[in-house]
């Protein structure tokens, strides 16, 4: 797989890295040796009998029925509120 500069150039940005042309030239070399090792030692393992997307252990989701129940009381959940309003918690302004 060849990694270019500008997938380096990408990947520091989502990172927020600063990197000079010469870290990148090196970056750009270095990923390709360690993703190509890896791939090569993927490719050395037998996955004929692996399912795609198997997992170690068995995963199964667990459905329920989506039932409404009786919620807590408003006015029992406000009570210790140091400030309310309008039936909410009234908390300080913390963005202009």
């Amino acid at each position: 797989m060849a990694i270019t500069k500008e997938d380096i150039e990408r990947l520091a940005d989502l990172a927020r890295l600063n990197l000079t042309p010469e870290e990148i030239e090196k970056l750009t070399g270095d990923m390709e040796t360690i993703i190509n090792y890896s791939m090569n030692k993927l490719n050395e393992l037998n996955t004929d009998d692996v399912l795609p997307m198997e997992h170690v252990l068995p995963i199964s989701n667990v459905f329920r029925e989506d039932i409404c129940e009786k919620s807590f009381d408003r006015e029992e959940i406000l009570k210790n509120a140091p400030e309310k309003a309008e039936g909410c918690f009234l908390v300080p302004k913390v963005v202009e």
